[in-house]
């Protein structure tokens, strides 16, 4: 059984296949592997595919300004675009269709990919470079950091406290989102997982707060913001105790009072 047929999902076959094609005849690259879900062996029906193209460093500058040329030669491309908006200049986002394939094209060195969040799995590899980097490195997985989220949880709630009583009722939805992603969320997971990814997963990962979870989402109305703003205060406190932080109690305290 061949390892495309055996990790990646059915309906990311064809083309993953075609990629390993396309690279082969291009002296340029020299493996090509596939991270995400593929690798954490949780891939299904509605998997995108993520794929890491290794060039050989003097034709990288290339291969990454041609991303596009080559992403549209392995089918209907419908649009695609860079990963600047997440950091990541070396990533092309594209969509294929019909049928919708979602495809993200991310193109490194040998040495750059020595430090990586993921080994991924090796689709295919001109000799073994790839193999020799990843004995030489270790894949590490961005772990939450509970005092990082501590330190700036209270300061949070303050601006959308504030967001709320200006009427920017849109930007305190959002806000609100973004503090359970990136505050509630990690801590939620915190042991459950060795791949923290946000709110990913995880009404499968905390199951028993899907119901105060819940109450922290918000329409855009005054009162309901409020009430959802209380709520992501005791969800954050009930996922905080246990873990090992310097408490910002003086914070804690003024920005409770100041929520009445």
């Amino acid at each position: 059984m061949s390892v495309v047929s055996e990790r990646i999902p059915e309906h990311l076959q064809k083309f993953a296949e075609q990629v390993m094609a396309a690279v082969e005849a291009d002296e340029r690259f020299l493996a090509v592997l596939a991270g995400g879900s593929v690798a954490s062996g949780t891939g299904d029906e509605y998997s995108d595919l993520d794929l890491v193209l290794v060039s050989t460093p003097e034709t990288h500058a290339e291969c990454l300004a041609g991303a596009r040329e080559f992403a549209d030669g392995l089918g209907p491309l419908l649009t695609s675009f860079g990963g600047e908006h997440v950091g990541e200049p070396r990533l092309l986002i594209a969509l294929y269709g019909p049928p919708l394939l979602h495809v993200d094209f991310k193109f490194v060195t040998p040495e750059q990919l020595r430090v990586r969040v993921e080994d991924g799995v090796i689709l295919w590899q001109r000799d073994d470079t790839v193999e020799r980097v990843r004995t030489e490195s270790t894949a590490a997985w961005p772990q939450p950091d509970p005092q990082w989220i501590e330190d700036r949880f209270w300061a949070w709630v303050h601006y959308v406290a504030v967001k709320i009583e200006r009427g920017e009722l849109f930007e305190a939805v959002d806000a609100l989102g973004a503090v359970r992603r990136m505050a509630i969320a990690p801590l939620a997971t915190l042991g459950r997982t060795t791949r923290p990814a946000g709110v990913r997963r995880l009404e499968t990962l905390a199951p028993e707060l899907v119901p105060q979870l819940k109450e922290t989402v918000a329409t855009a109305d005054r009162d309901d913001l409020h009430r959802a703003l209380r709520a992501t205060v005791d969800v954050y406190r009930q996922v905080r105790e246990g873990v090992g932080m310097e408490r910002r109690t003086a914070a804690e305290e003024a920005v409770l009072a100041f929520l009445g």
